[in-house]
């Protein structure tokens, strides 16, 4: 399979379709589940099927390691090549991973606005013309409302498209939880376990607030976002 055909057979192109052709520069997006549910494998392909369009991302990690941020990319690359049969995977690989620069910080250790100065050093000194960035774990119960509100004027003014993967503490339903900050989101999307599968639903999706099923899944033996 030719690069122009993988990406308009990608499954994100239906992701896109279901929330209004996309979340947009300047917005941001939200994926929110307990942990281990499957958000950082979603991010993830999110932002490669964004890099095979030659596109830029910056991955934002909070863990403490990134080494598994990278082994993320290297596995649902894999994934992407094996299921599409993607002729020269490997060149393909080589160009795409130019294209991605991954971050991390200590939530605790840094403010919202050195944080924010740090990524725009990157991409303004570092001249990297960054179109997407991901924030991968961020704690939003370390948070207040105020430092949302912050990276989502810095989406609004770097004209950047930000997806955040959110964790519900346990104990906490989702919808409360996250009532507070979804107000200063675009999309928000919640992933939850049904029977073996892990499936999709839109709780805001830019100007409509009414909850949706968006009728895709994580497959659980590729964790890439599929059509159910």
């Amino acid at each position: 399979m030719v690069k122009s055909e993988l990406i308009q057979r990608s499954p994100i192109r239906i992701f896109e379709k279901s929330i209004h052709g996309g979340l947009g520069a300047g917005n941001i997006g939200m994926l929110v589940s307990p942990k281990g549910v499957g958000k950082t494998a979603c991010l993830v392909h999110i932002a490669t099927d964004k890099l095979i369009q030659d596109r830029h991302v910056l991955h934002v990690s909070f863990a403490a390691r990134v080494d598994h941020i990278i082994n993320w990319y290297e596995d649902i690359f894999k994934e992407i090549s094996k299921k599409r049969e993607l002729e020269s995977a490997v060149e393909l690989h080589d160009d795409i991973v130019q294209n991605r620069v991954i971050m991390n910080f200590n939530q605790r250790d840094i403010e919202t606005d050195q944080m924010l100065e740090r990524i725009q050093t990157v991409i303004e000194d570092g001249h990297f013309a960054a179109d997407t960035v991901i924030f991968d774990g961020y704690d939003l119960t370390h948070a207040a409302a105020t430092d949302i509100e912050k990276i989502r004027d810095f989406a609004d003014g770097s004209d950047l498209e930000i997806w955040f993967s959110v964790s519900v503490p346990e104990g906490h339903d989702v919808v409360d939880f996250i009532a507070e900050y979804a107000v200063m989101a675009t999309v928000v999307i919640t992933l939850e376990f049904s029977g073996d599968h892990v499936h999709f639903r839109a709780l805001k999706n830019h100007d409509v607030d009414e909850p949706r099923e968006m009728h895709l899944m994580l497959d659980p033996k590729t964790l890439l976002i599929a059509e159910e």
